[in-house]
């Protein structure tokens, strides 16, 4: 008897083993999958809609890079800037949260990036993450979406305001002024007067992660959005703040803010299909992309 029982553990330990190893088996041939699906790196240059262009840059080093670059011409009547509008309740609470994607099909614009800071935000794995789409969440400073305030200033975070005169500031008192149309808030200014802002230290400043962030020119006019990949070695390994602060200082930029990155930087485009123009990489799994509280849009004026 006892030899029988010993003899079906085994087999049933085989069959664990073979079971855990078919799974494992699986996943990882859909990992490779998922790397093999994102952007290629090789360089490119698009013009996605008129005033919008699209720039895909590769670097080697520091480390592997991938930056995409949009440029955005606000005086060309293409498009309206637009900002997820608020639906803050009793709960304190601003906003449901969505993916980019989300975004970008709801609300019918042509394009989309990740937007603010936000809270609460947990990882306990990657199947344990709060928020889910549809989960509440707070915005970390001002955000404003047809003209509506649905967050209010808060004196630690910068904010983008796009003005009813097609221009776009980010103001010294992190407060959007009368006229603005649409806002959404940042975390830090990079580039301030076309000079360098000095920078603290620390991981999230010296270490090399997804970025999202935003420059202007001088005039107001032009909008320069940077989406760097990364997480992903061999492919793209991120930025460190400083070197974001570089690659405005190379754009020629008057002003730069940095956005919510790591796991929320996307980069989404409607032309008129739907696609991820960069590779996020929220919980780690290439692709997927997080659920975040607001994101900037760009809608066309002809719908």
């Amino acid at each position: 008897m006892i030899r029988r029982m010993a003899l079906h553990s085994k087999r049933l330990g085989k069959i664990g083993l073979i079971t855990i190893g078919f799974l494992l088996g699986i996943s990882g041939g859909i990992y490779g999958i998922l790397l093999l699906l994102r952007p290629a790196r090789t360089p490119q240059v698009q013009e996605l809609f008129p005033g919008v262009t699209y720039t895909r840059l590769i670097r080697s080093t520091p480390r592997p890079l991938i930056i995409h670059q949009v440029k955005i011409d606000l005086k060309v009547a293409w498009g309206q800037p637009f900002v997820t509008p608020g639906d803050p309740q009793p709960d304190g609470m601003d906003i449901a949260a969505r993916t980019t994607s989300e975004f970008v099909r709801e609300f019918g614009v042509q394009l989309g990036i990740n937007g603010s800071f936000f809270y609460p935000f947990e990882v306990k794995s990657p199947w344990q993450v709060y928020p889910e789409s549809g989960d509440r969440v707070r915005i970390a400073g001002q955000a404003i979406a047809n003209g509506m305030e649905y967050s209010p200033v808060n004196a630690g975070w910068p904010v983008l305001c796009f003005l009813s005169s097609r221009r776009a500031v980010i103001p010294g008192d992190f407060t959007c002024p009368a006229e603005t149309q649409e806002g959404i808030s940042g975390g830090t200014i990079l580039i301030w007067d076309g000079e360098a802002v000095p920078l603290m230290s620390g991981p999230f400043y010296d270490y090399a992660y997804p970025r999202t962030a935003i420059g202007l020119d001088a005039s107001g006019t032009q909008v320069f959005i940077a989406i760097v990949d990364g997480r992903q070695r061999f492919y793209s390994e991120g930025m460190s703040l400083p070197e974001l602060q570089a690659l405005f200082a190379e754009w020629g930029v008057e002003t730069a803010l940095n956005f919510d990155g790591g796991g929320s930087t996307t980069l989404v485009v409607a032309d008129p299909d739907l696609r991820v123009l960069n590779a996020p990489i929220h919980t780690r799994i290439p692709l997927r992309q997080r659920p975040v509280a607001n994101h900037l849009g760009f809608v066309s004026s002809e719908e």
